[in-house]
């Protein structure tokens, strides 16, 4: 009796991407670049971090000879004396770039990982916005780093860059400066709800005696009418900026999509969070 062949398991569908650093449309460093990085920092030579890396001397002083080039800033220098004559190291820039790569890569495989998990189940709906949006009601979710921190008695006062060049003042409690362990230059993320932010006509040309200390300024892109309330969508240099709005007050500030707008949020209306 001939037993029926085993048909082989048909493997998982899964996700993969790479991770490429550009300078303008020129690649700077993937995977391999780095790699190679990597190895000249622990091999402290590029033939011996050419034959750990599996790579021909020539591939990689092309490779890195090209990274030099296109970042503006050497990556990788000869240092002079010592024994054997000098020993080949990355600059400052180069160790900054390799370490500030590692931290990106990780996050794109975590970003990678939760697709995998929720993208690839092609019996269920799939939305990209509840993949990458954190669990929280707040539609504007502003992604900015911190610029300065005035510690108070009780509060502190948080300055935060945001996209465009836009400044947000954020107020949060000693307690939560502490809890968050917030820092210059931290990366956090501002959250906003759409119903706290109230739009201005005629701030941006000129002062105006408004007590509300943070002034988005920028255009409306979009206005989605409701039955009492309208959705407007400012675009603030490329910071998007959600408010809800009554229908008469879009009538009675004039605002059509074009129309220059500033969006004034109060500093205690703003909840920071920080991504572990």
């Amino acid at each position: 009796m001939t037993m029926p062949r085993r048909r082989p398991a048909t493997p998982a569908l899964g996700l993969k991407g790479s991770l490429t650093l550009a300078m303008g449309d020129q690649d700077l460093a993937g995977a391999v670049r780095m790699g190679l990085l990597q190895a000249v920092a622990e091999q402290g030579s590029i033939t011996q971090a050419a034959k750990a890396y599996g790579m021909s001397y020539k591939a990689a002083w092309d490779a890195i000879d090209a990274m030099n080039t296109l970042s503006g800033t050497p990556l990788v220098e000869r240092v002079t004396g010592g024994r054997g004559g000098g020993r080949t190291r990355l600059t400052d820039h180069g160790q900054r770039l390799l370490e500030r790569y590692g931290q990106i890569q990780a996050v794109h495989q975590r970003f990678l990982d939760l697709l995998d998990l929720r993208a690839l189940d092609l019996a269920q709906d799939f939305s990209i916005l509840q993949a990458l949006n954190m669990k929280t009601s707040a539609r504007n979710q502003w992604v900015g780093s911190i610029a300065a921190i005035r510690a108070g008695a009780v509060n502190d006062e948080v300055e935060l860059d945001l996209a465009g060049g836009q400044r947000l003042s954020v107020i949060v409690t000693r307690e939560s400066t502490e809890a968050l362990a917030l820092r210059l230059k931290q990366t956090v993320i501002a959250l906003v709800k759409s119903s706290s932010v109230m739009l201005a006509t005629g701030l941006s040309s000129g002062p105006a005696r408004v007590s509300t200390r943070n002034h988005l300024h920028g255009s409306v892109r979009t206005i989605r009418p409701g039955a009492v309330n309208a959705e407007v969508i400012v675009d603030a240099g490329g910071l998007a900026i959600v408010a809800i709005v009554d229908q008469h007050a879009i009538a009675d500030l004039g605002l059509q999509p074009g129309s220059a707008v500033s969006a004034l949020v109060k500093p205690s209306d703003v909840i920071l969070a920080t991504v572990a």
